[in-house]
């Protein structure tokens, strides 16, 4: 009874001893500014899909509707696509709140919101694909307000 109080006692410890080694510390970033605004379009997030043309749009919480600015870059998108005869593949992104499920489903609404769009302006339904990634590839791994806004995006890239 003893040895058996003794080994439950020492796995709790090597459970414990394994967590908390496993366990990171959140680093805390400045931000400046109170990151009240939804909608990030930040340049050092934003990557090109061709000169001028940036790959990406952003979204407010919880929503997969397009913003003006969104609408605006997906233009010069649609007209690259078609001007260069390329297949794209649209991602789509969450920040980490919510579940899995629930992220998976908004990202994969945002990337539909961009491929319909896409095809409004003429691009061929055959050279869009979609993904959703949800919340499991974020732009920014931190906690806050900034990190979020970056994270509620979807992606345009050539598909392979």
């Amino acid at each position: 009874m003893l040895l058996r109080s003794l080994k439950n006692i020492f796995l709790v410890l090597s459970i414990g001893l394994l967590i908390t080694a496993c366990s990171t510390s959140a680093k805390k970033v400045a931000i400046k500014g109170d990151g009240a605004g939804d909608a990030y379009s930040g340049s050092d997030t934003v990557k090109f899909l061709a000169t001028g043309v940036a790959d990406r749009v952003f979204f407010a919480t919880n929503k997969s509707t397009l913003t003006t600015a969104a609408k605006q870059t997906l233009s010069k998108q649609a007209g690259y696509i078609k001007s260069s005869k390329i297949a794209v593949l649209i991602e789509g992104h969450a920040d980490e709140r919510g579940t899995r499920e629930y992220n998976l489903a908004l990202g994969e609404r945002r990337a539909n919101a961009v491929r319909d769009y896409l095809m409004s302006l003429g691009v061929k339904a055959g050279d869009v694909s979609v993904i959703s990634y949800g919340k499991e590839r974020p732009v920014n791994s931190e906690s806050s307000k900034l990190a979020w806004s970056q994270n509620r995006r979807s992606v345009t890239v050539k598909n392979k």
